[in-house]
């Protein structure tokens, strides 16, 4: 399974940074942008990114499982699988870039409480594709996608315009980190922890 994760990370390591480079060119051209503006589009691609998050673990799961798997594994791992590290991820993470720069508006916004009606229900509605359409390429590059600029926005709401550029750089290695780890965890090794294995022991 370690080997599986070291490839896995490698594999994604240059996407992931491309995402990066994306949302360091946003946050430029969005660097003034109110708290108010910030916290919409952090409330849009946040709940985005979970229903992604959820479709592609979900799927994974189901994919690789020998057999039909039980309704009830393939929902609390599609949901915990993708709340869990979309928080880390989106808000956590970002959380703690926003400290060490000591932004002024810094803080933790968890969707899954803060806008439980909205989050949660994404969450099981990516479980549901999962179940009947599973699917994990596409969904997969647009979940990495969403969640750099969903990370961004947190700290966009946190930094009130007083960026530098020692920020910017800051910024771009947590980008980078929120992404890289969290995303491949939830997506791959997440849920392939639970699959049962294939005849052969494949």
């Amino acid at each position: 399974m370690l080997e599986r994760i070291i490839k896995e990370l490698k594999k994604h390591a240059p996407f992931t940074f491309f995402g990066a480079i994306t949302g360091i060119v946003i946050m430029f051209l969005a660097k003034n942008v109110s708290f108010d503006v910030s916290h919409k589009i952090f409330y849009t691609l946040h709940p985005l990114h979970v229903v992604l998050s959820a479709l592609v673990t979900g799927s994974m799961f189901k994919i690789h499982h020998e057999g039909k798997p039980k309704i009830w594994a393939l929902i609390l791992i599609g949901y915990f699988g993708s709340i869990g590290i979309a928080t880390l991820s989106d808000s956590i993470i970002p959380y703690i870039a926003e400290t060490l720069l000591n932004l002024p508006n810094r803080g933790i916004h968890l969707g899954f409480i803060d806008k439980w009606w909205l989050v949660n229900p994404l969450a099981f509605l990516g479980i549901a594709i999962a179940y009947f359409r599973p699917r994990t390429k596409f969904p997969h590059a647009g979940h990495v996608l969403l969640s750099t600029w969903a990370s961004l926005f947190h700290i966009l709401m946190a930094a009130s315009g007083m960026l530098n550029w020692f920020s910017y750089a800051v910024i771009f290695f947590f980008l980078f980190l929120a992404v890289w780890l969290p995303c491949c965890v939830s997506d791959i090794i997440f849920p392939l922890l639970f699959v049962r294995k294939k005849a052969g022991g494949k």
